[in-house]
């Protein structure tokens, strides 16, 4: 629900001479990772052509740069910017791109989809010099409809994985999220949210198999990674553990025929009552719709609604009846006119300067806290919060069974997210905002820890500093999980090669 106000696989190949084309104004770094790219993987292209630097085309360099990052908060030109960008075509690029970067002491930022909240795929604040692998060329889809399973490479998007399934089954989908244009190499290591969670669970709790690429530039399956490993991808959080390179999913059965709807209310409807997802509101009013996927008809949908949820007063004229992926381009935004085929562009429909926070609510929120968070959210230009309800599935999986532990007991999960448009003049304003709603709502939400979704990365919760104490985000992210996660980390990764701002540490205290 929301509420808004208005204002590859591995090949082997022949080295060329096409090395030697690479001007002389190339940095020095370039050069030495170039050289040892060629040391130690196959090369039969011209490899200049999968990188891009500011030296030797800085129009390009930034188009690439700006091509997949969402928040723009992290374009600015005081924000760092990397050596250079590398977009590895085969597997054994990726393995030869970490053995270099570890031989040259090049800090690594890896990039499927670009879109992280707080920009740790593209942005290293305290990290120098760092180059970024970008997998968006690693994309391929693989769908076995016999064994309901796929692999699905960590540059391919959501919306790709979600095509290819459909191409092959109107009967098969897969529990991940309504952001078509999301890498799914990144999604599903922080647990993939999705609108079909109460009846399958997240999307990591439908992965079979993963291939990472470790920090010794070894390839790796669930059965070489062992069980703890594999444990930690999923949900985890992203760059700490190695490169995901592909991940095998489980697919699930949905039916021929499925039933979705928004209802939208304002407060001068008695929306405080009922509360919601996706909102276009006007006059400085707030507007909450509440956005529904049902897998089954009309008829089904309404005896259920009347059953359980009749304040909403649903009528058989909200609903549409589709299939599935027509379903799920509808929960992501498209225009029913718009074909299957949209789901491949990969283009973020959403780019914007913006802040995001997330809350988890275990108790209903009184209506006194309801009506004081409608008069916080009118004091902001362009706010909107997103509440995604509990309960089925989600209920059912135990917290430790992947790192992503907040499940029963909880209600539903809020997003917050204040967006802008003119950059730096008016962040400090919207930020400022932000900070004030997080701490009204703090008695209204979880408490000791108040949690958090990793996905939804979140910097004012700590950073990884040599005196800081990792515990700080780690338990609102992980609660219970994060000793093991920690302890995980200190055995597979003991040199801390992959890292980041919140990345696991080797130790806490």
């Amino acid at each position: 629900m929301a509420f808004a106000v208005s204002k590859r696989n591995a090949m082997a190949f022949a080295v060329t001479l096409l090395l030697v084309s690479i001007p002389m104004s190339s940095s020095t770094l370039q050069q030495d990772f170039l050289q040892c790219l060629v040391e130690n993987s196959d090369i039969s292209f011209p490899i200049t052509a999968a990188f891009y630097s500011p030296d030797q085309n800085a129009t390009l360099f930034k188009e690439e740069l700006e091509s997949t990052a969402q928040n723009l908060r992290y374009l600015t030109p005081s924000n760092p910017k990397p050596v250079f960008i590398f977009e590895p075509m085969y597997e054994t690029h990726v393995q030869a791109a970490v053995v270099c970067a570890k031989k040259l002491q090049l800090h690594l930022r890896l990039r499927s989809g670009g879109h992280d909240y707080e920009g740790l795929s593209f942005v290293a604040e305290n990290e120098t010099p760092f180059v970024i692998v970008d997998l968006s060329k690693l994309r391929q889809i693989d769908v076995d409809v016999d064994s309901n399973s796929a692999w699905a490479h960590a540059g391919a998007t959501v919306g790709e994985v979600y095509y290819r399934i459909q191409e092959k089954s109107q009967t098969h989908g897969f529990p991940a999220g309504l952001c078509s244009s999301l890498g799914i190499g990144g999604h599903l290591v922080g647990g993939a949210y999705g609108s079909m969670m109460r009846k399958f669970g997240l999307g990591a709790d439908n992965v079979l198999d993963a291939r990472i690429i470790d920090a010794n530039g070894k390839t790796l399956d669930r059965a070489a990674m062992g069980e703890d490993v594999f444990w930690a991808l999923r949900g985890g959080g992203g760059g700490s553990f190695g490169v995901i390179l592909a991940w095998k999913i489980k697919l699930v059965p949905v039916p021929a025929t499925v039933t979705v709807f928004t209802v939208t209310k304002t407060l001068e409807q008695d929306g405080t009552k009922t509360a919601s997802k996706t909102t276009r509101p006007g006059n400085r009013t707030i507007s909450t719709s509440y956005q529904g996927q049902f897998l089954g008809d009309s008829n089904r949908l309404m005896q259920v609604m009347q059953k359980s949820f009749p304040e909403l007063g649903l009528t058989k004229k909200d609903c549409t009846e589709t299939s599935w992926i027509k379903s799920v381009m509808y929960i992501a935004g498209f225009p029913s006119s718009a074909a299957p085929e949209a789901l491949l562009d990969g283009k973020s429909l959403f780019k914007s300067y913006f802040k995001a926070k997330s809350d988890f609510v275990e108790e209903p929120i009184p209506v006194e806290g309801l009506e004081g968070l409608w008069k916080k959210l009118l004091e902001e230009d362009s706010p909107l919060t997103i509440w995604n309800p509990y309960g089925g599935m989600m209920a059912r999986i135990p917290e430790s069974e992947i790192p992503f532990p907040h499940r029963k007991g909880t209600l539903f999960k809020i997003q917050w997210l204040s967006s802008w448009s003119d950059g730096k003049a008016s962040e400090e304003k919207h930020m400022k905002w932000m900070r004030e709603m997080y701490s009204y709502m703090e008695k209204y939400v979880s408490k000791n820890p108040r949690r958090a979704y990793v996905n939804y990365r979140d910097l004012d919760l700590g950073v990884n500093e040599e005196e800081s104490d990792a515990r700080e985000w780690g338990s609102k992210y992980f609660k219970g999980n994060f000793e093991r996660l920690v302890k995980i980390k200190a055995e597979f990764d003991p040199e801390n090669f992959f890292r980041h701002e919140q990345s696991i540490p080797t130790k806490i205290g």
